[in-house]
């Protein structure tokens, strides 16, 4: 548990050895149990053996799971070893006595191990879908899930110490407004989206802005769209906001579409005096020739499916008038060159793009990691989904590359995993862009 290993942890680990060994004590001394068994409850129902310098009731229990798998992992050889003494020891004349210390084991180990995987499995988002399914699939083979198990406890105590810190780090008094710009931002969603305050589009980036001054409003606009429709209604929220608030003007960043139909707004529908920067993330300014291709190959009775299943779901879920195949077709390098044809530079206003590439896709999150390989025979260098060669727009272009081997595709830069990556911290990232548009004085 590196930097977590406290006091605590090792008194944890010592009372539960001893607990789950302990038959032939409990059976000399009967009251003992009226010891035991309240302290095993406390450690096992108290996300209190916890770490200091956090108040995330989420990071609290996901420590105390790691904890409690670490002590059922730790226990197991000397358990082993004990019960292989007492059957030396009391096979065959007094066998009862290693059955009812098995008894007692196996119960120890098996609310040890059910209470801890169970705060892990609810409260990580480190592990994600794949080692949930992992360590499903994985539970009943004998060697190979303590294997998975070891992983798993790795995994989320990584996840408690890096988020630990990040949190210190957002919270020092001297970060308090290294984001206070002279406008509010408003973040733009990417196509099949919606803004939702159960699920943020821009996973833990916006709490880290706000915690480092900066104020944020939402596009709110529907999910699926054509440029000019979602523009529209971009238009509309951006007057609003600015009526509302006072604030003159706004700072857009925008993911993916959304930054076409920001774009659309402010050439279009006069959104320009209300706009003081537009940062574009991943973008297909210049279209996706691999949508282009795709679309072609699909056989239209496919596509009407898709289209028909996609816009009654997204109704439900309170679009108003969903498109799902307009939506895609406005992101062919076809339909994008007519566009920018048509679209005006925003004069006087601060313009810059942001791209990120994949290097090793099956290091990624599914689907980007299988889509990477198709785009690749078409759009080269790319995201996922988007080639590098369409990202660049603006005075200003920032093409994003992780040290490591993993790189970084179209999810992980809007956080929408809310994956730790190795080389590239998100939330510094968007951190240092919005804290250069306060030195640009916007």
């Amino acid at each position: 548990m590196k930097r977590y290993i406290t006091p605590a942890c090792i008194v944890c680990f010592v009372f539960m050895s001893f607990l789950l060994n302990s038959y032939m004590l409990v059976k000399a001394f009967p009251l003992i149990l009226w010891i035991l068994i309240p302290l095993f409850i406390l450690l096992n129902a108290l996300p209190g053996i916890k770490p200091a310098g956090t108040k995330s009731l989420r990071l609290k229990i996901c420590n105390h799971g790691t904890l409690l798998l670490t002590v059922f992992v730790c226990s197991l050889i000397p358990s082993l070893l004990w019960h292989a003494v007492l059957a030396f020891l009391t096979v065959p004349h007094a066998y009862m006595d290693l059955v009812w210390s098995m008894v007692y084991c196996i119960a120890a180990s098996a609310v040890l191990f059910w209470n801890g995987i169970l705060c892990v499995y609810c409260t990580s988002t480190q592990m994600g879908i794949k080692w949930r399914v992992i360590g499903a699939l994985c539970g009943m083979i004998p060697i190979l899930n303590l294997v998975v198990l070891t992983r798993i406890i790795n995994v989320t105590s990584d996840e408690v110490e890096f988020e630990i810190e990040k949190e210190s780090i957002s919270t020092s008094p001297a970060l308090s407004e290294i984001c206070k710009t002279k406008y509010p931002l408003v973040l733009v969603h990417g196509v099949f989206f919606r803004d939702s305050r159960i699920f943020n589009y821009w996973g833990r980036i916006p709490r880290t802005l706000q915690l480092h001054g900066a104020t944020i409003y939402y596009g709110e606009h529907q999910s699926a769209l054509t440029v000019k429709e979602s523009a529209r209604e971009l238009a509309s929220r951006i007057k609003l906001i600015v009526d509302r608030s006072g604030c003159e003007k706004v700072n857009i960043i925008a993911h993916s579409k959304g930054g076409l139909d920001c774009r659309y707004a402010i050439s279009e529908f006069g959104m320009a005096p209300y706009v003081a920067s537009i940062t574009t993330v991943n973008t297909p300014h210049r279209g996706c020739l691999f949508a282009e291709r795709l679309m072609d190959a699909i056989p239209e009775s496919m596509k009407n499916k898709v289209a028909t299943v996609y816009n009654t779901t997204l109704t439900a879920l309170g679009d108003e008038n969903p498109d799902f195949l307009a939506a895609i077709n406005d992101l062919t390098a076809e339909a994008c060159q007519k566009r920018n044809e048509l679209l005006t530079f925003p004069d006087g206003i601060f313009a810059q793009s942001i791209g990120s590439v994949m290097e090793h896709p099956h290091k990624g999150q599914f689907p980007l990691n299988l889509s990477y390989r198709y785009v690749k025979n078409f759009d080269g260098e790319n995201d996922g989904l988007v080639g590098e060669s369409s990202f660049a727009w603006g005075e200003k272009y920032t093409l994003l590359r992780s040290r490591g081997t993993r790189g970084i595709s179209h999810g992980d830069v809007i956080d929408l995993n809310r994956e730790n990556i190795r080389d590239f911290d998100v939330r510094a990232f968007y951190s240092e862009v919005v804290s250069d548009l306060r030195r640009r004085g916007l």
